[in-house]
């Protein structure tokens, strides 16, 4: 343990040991204190977790903050010390040490002694017992003791900023303490009508926030574990780009790794921030990305390059740079790989820079890139001793280089190349170095009978093979970044169908989706396209079925085996060749990825190799593309009739006021609510009120004309947009409107007397917006029910004119 740690924990100790001595120690309300003091230890054993790092939680701050209002201090920091005593001996997940748990007791006896006296301050005793507001101001108090230090005690201990450490680990959990504050004011309010044991009624309370607390953290610990997968992918990424420039520069490996080392620790000693030092690290592996669009005679040449080769060799930054602006880094990476090559006196490329402008990763970058090359075999000269590569670099220091740095690493550079021996590994032996010597050549194309039969070995053209391997890489890496862009299912599909052509061609593709138990083409493209547009495959039944049903992949099936070409000689297809992969999402299969060739066994194991690869990336993919189109459509779609809710209504009328308004156009809002309906559930059931509900819906979307639209505006009440509707055509739309409240009463059992009620509303004669609309056909329809009950009612004339009052039996 740090000294800093030390210190700071032994000053906790010994201010908790401060606060019980002289805290209050007078026992007031003896029964009252055991009961908190019983039930707060129980709450101790209910504890969670905290995600990041190794501390627990419990909800005993509520029988806390009640001490605090009713007994002595002494009492109240009893119970704090009782509650951290059990919260860090009971059923611990890591060995517990002696000194956390007297920390732990101190660091509570601490804050509880703060609240208290803040709490009975004379500030606070302005408000009056009613008022809960002292008891939430002390609440934030107490969180901030409590918190801060265990936060201060994990930041130096494990080496992490405060305020981040302090952010990320607690301050989500003021909430749950402004809860806790709330139910303890009601407990101690409840307690001082002389019912002393209502704190036994806190136990259920208790252990609904304890399970709340849990589901929580356990929420934020899936994110965080989201995070960190997502990191590792970043970075497994950045090492298979970094690669790729292996294909043009073989002396790249281990000088990658090595540059890697000496900036990353360079930069810690600089005390760079978490995000420059993972952008140094990014960049120091992808620097050299730009080489890729270098000539590789000019990267290879063993000699001085000539003025045009060095010109065409300086573009390499400006292109990694631009290459890497498509990854869209989290962290600054793409200014360091574009200013590496700049220098301190503003003579480098490919902006000219100076000094600090330059950015800082890049200095750095610059300086241990120039060591390591010198300190390396090229093409075109040996490697110097390390010692003097150092004196080679100090001597342009103030120069090409930053001054403070080069200082920096003559101090540190013996350390580092001995850090950077241990952990660079020599690089992998290529698969394309090696001969293979089974199989027989070709009949076409070969010439057996003439070959030397001195060669034995063929030459292998391995930058096919690593070309090919750095294409793959890459257009991975592409898919996997354009997967995360979009929640949008059709534009999702387009872009695996569009980039999984390049390493999987294929003459048609087909993304089925399970739904209802069976699997329904949610995108297609490609030859045959009506057919298999057309099909719905039962579970288990054809390869996508099979495929699905089983979860396991079919290569090179015969795709005139899919369910439905069998039943129908009618449907031909020139597809001869499928290869099937389910997709399988968070709750089991979700669907089934498939494509097809014209010709027959078409698709090879590699290609199903680089099928099941990005698998798990499209399936996580179309998994939350298809919940987002489920969560949107429920936004503006009644669950029960499957017409457009009150916040899609809003919308539609809204612009179909606007269409009016710029056309001229008349248009008639109608509010119809169904008479009768409550009796429908009171003797028939609810069960039989939703099939009356979902009749009428269906009912009016059957006599609606194709522009028309109805909407349920919620219970037993539905609204139709009826544009371009003069007054003897809605005469008519109202008459057959009413009679289906009728027609579905006769649906339900004894229930023949129902009927709907309309009122309706013109624009602009009746209002021009929707809320005055909707007012006028409200006020109606209410009226025509009134109408119904007493065979009177009170109308406007012109409400009477235009027969805005309508019921039919």
């Amino acid at each position: 343990m740090r000294l800093k740690a030390r210190i700071y924990i032994g000053a906790v100790i010994a201010l908790g040991l401060t606060c019980i001595a002289v805290a209050g120690w007078r026992m007031d309300h003896p029964v009252r204190f055991l009961g908190l003091l019983g039930i707060a230890i129980l709450a101790s054993g209910l504890k969670v977790n905290l995600p990041g790092i190794l501390c627990t939680m419990s909800a005993n701050f509520i029988f806390i903050l009640a001490g605090i209002v009713d007994l002595s201090a002494g009492q109240t920091i009893l119970i704090g010390c009782a509650c951290g005593l059990v919260q860090c001996l009971w059923r611990p997940k890591h060995r517990i040490r002696l000194v956390q748990t007297v920390f732990s007791a101190m660091n509570l006896s601490t804050a509880v002694f703060a609240t208290y006296y803040f709490y009975h301050s004379p500030l606070i005793c302005l408000l009056n017992d009613s008022n809960p507001a002292g008891l939430m101001l002390a609440s934030l108090v107490y969180f901030v003791f409590n918190t801060t230090g265990i936060a201060v005690v994990v930041a130096l201990t494990e080496q992490r900023a405060l305020i981040g450490t302090w952010w990320e680990c607690y301050f989500w959990s003021f909430p749950f303490y402004l809860v806790g504050a709330s139910i303890a004011w009601v407990a101690t309010t409840v307690d001082h009508t002389g019912r002393w044991h209502s704190a036994s009624l806190l136990v259920p309370v208790v252990f609904v926030i304890h399970r709340a607390y849990r589901m929580y953290v356990r929420h934020l610990s899936d994110e965080k574990k989201h995070v960190e997968e997502i990191a590792a992918l970043h970075l497994r990424t950045i090492e298979a780009l970094a690669l790729a420039i292996q294909a043009k520069d073989r002396t790249t490996h281990e000088h990658l790794c090595r540059v890697r080392i000496y900036a990353v620790e360079l930069g810690r000693e600089m005390k760079l921030p978490e995000s420059e030092l993972k952008a140094l690290r990014a960049a120091a592996l992808l620097h050299d990305i730009g080489k890729l669009a270098v000539p590789e005679h000019i990267i290879c040449k063993p000699g001085r390059l000539t003025l045009e080769e060095f010109e065409k060799m300086k573009v390499h930054p400006v292109v990694g740079a631009e290459i890497l602006e498509r990854v869209e880094f989290p962290y600054p990476a793409v200014p360091i790989v574009r200013s590496h090559h700049e220098k301190w006196d503003g003579s480098g490329y490919p902006d000219g820079l100076r000094g600090e402008a330059i950015p800082v990763g890049a200095r750095i970058l610059a300086v241990v890139d120039a060591l390591d090359a010198l300190a390396s075999d090229r093409q075109y000269r040996r490697a110097l001793p390390l010692d003097r590569a150092m004196q080679e670099v100090a001597k342009l220091a103030g120069k090409s280089f930053d001054p403070a740095i080069v200082e920096l690493l003559k101090r540190k550079y013996t350390a580092l190349e001995q850090m950077a021996t241990s952990e660079v590994a020599p690089a992998a032996r290529r698969s394309t170095d090696i001969q293979i010597e089974r199989g027989e050549a070709l009949a076409a194309g070969s010439e057996i009978a003439h070959a030397d039969p001195a060669r034995t070995e063929k030459e292998h053209d391995f930058m096919m093979s690593i070309a090919a391997a750095r294409q793959e890489v890459q257009l991975l890496f592409e898919l996997t970044q354009d997967l995360g862009t979009s929640l949008s299912l059709d534009e999702t599909l387009s872009v695996v169908a569009a980039r999984l052509k390049h390493m999987v061609p294929y003459d048609s593709i087909a993304v089925f989706v399970c739904r209802d138990g069976r699997l329904v083409p949610e995108y297609v493209n490609g030859e045959s396209f009506r057919l298999l547009s057309s099909l719905e495959i039962p579970m288990g039944e054809g390869l996508s079925g099979w495929a699905a049903q089983t979860g396991k992949t079919i290569l090179n099936g015969d795709p005139s085996m899919e369910s439905g070409y069998l039943a129908d000689p009618a449907k031909l297809t020139t597809l001869r060749s499928a290869i099937a992969v389910p997709l399988v999402g968070l709750a089991g299969t979700i669907g089934v990825l498939t494509l097809y060739r014209t010709e027959k066994d078409a698709f090879s194991s590699d290609h199903l190799r680089i099928l099941l690869a990005i698998s798990s990336k499209v399936s996580l993919a179309v998994d939350n593309a298809l919940k987002f189109r489920f969560a949107e459509t429920n936004a503006t779609t009644d669950y029960l009739t499957n017409l457009p809710n009150a916040r899609s209504l809003f919308l539609r009328l809204d612009s179909e006021l606007a269409r009016c308004q710029r056309t001229k156009q008349p248009l008639t809002v109608v509010v119809g609510d169904l008479d009768g309906f409550k009796q429908v559930n009171d003797f028939c059931g609810h069960l039989e009120g939703n099939k009356v509900l979902q009749t009428v819906a269906a009912a009016l979307r059957e006599c609606c004309r194709e522009y028309d639209y109805v909407a349920r505006m919620g219970g037993d009440e539905f609204v139709l947009i009826l544009p371009a509707s003069d007054r003897e055509s809605m005469r008519r739309r109202i008459s057959e409107i009413g009679e289906i409240g009728g027609r579905a009463g006769r649906l339900a059992d004894r229930m023949n007397g129902m009927s709907m009620s309309i009122g309706e509303a013109s624009f602009p004669d009746d209002g021009v917006n929707a809320e005055q609309l909707l007012a006028v056909a409200d006020r109606r329809m209410y009226q025509a029910k009134q109408f119904a009950k007493t065979g009177r009612a009170v109308m406007p004339p012109a409400f009477s004119e235009r027969q805005g009052l309508s019921r039919v039996q």
